[in-house]
Formats: structure tokens, sequence, C-alpha cells
């Protein structure tokens, strides 16, 4: 479910005042702030739950919360059965 229509995008504090090129140093934690127009062009950290996944932000992105351009979980890639016979 989507944020009321009349409340302003959510923006964790702490990320609002690092909204300056500062912002690239410090990696964040909080996946469910929205990105605001302010951050296209920076490159911003952004954990996974083990990692810093480093995302460089594009205008496509505003509007969108930072969680849902980091993967959080590692692809299933099913394994080769071998092709020799054993005797």
């Amino acid at each position: 479910m989507s944020r009321s229509s009349w409340k302003t995008p959510f923006i964790d504090k702490s990320l609002l005042k690092r909204l300056t090129r500062e912002f690239e140093k410090k990696p964040t934690w909080s996946r469910r702030s929205t990105i605001y127009p302010a951050a296209v062009g920076l490159k911003i950290h952004i954990h996974n739950g083990k990692d810093m996944i480093a995302r460089k932000i594009k205008p496509e992105m505003v509007g969108h919360k930072l969680g849902e351009f980091v993967a959080t979980r590692k692809p299933f890639i099913p394994k080769k059965k071998s092709t020799t016979k054993k005797k």
C-alpha cells in the first residue's frame, strides 16, 4: 500500500540533512526513504542486509524507495549435471 497522497514523501531525517556532497561519503541503512530530486547524480551506498552496494541516483529513480534498487537475495543458479558416465 502506498503512502497517502496528502502526506509528503518520507525521507529519513539524517538523509535529509546530508543531501550535500558529503552524502556520498557516508553509507545509508534507510532503505525506506524516498529518493528526492536533489539527490540526482549522487553516488549512494545502500545496505542490502550484508554489504553496502553503491548506486548512482538517476532521474528515473525519483519518487521510488532506495531499497528498490538493491537486491537482498542472490539469484538461484541451478547446478549442471555432469555428462560423463561412471562405470
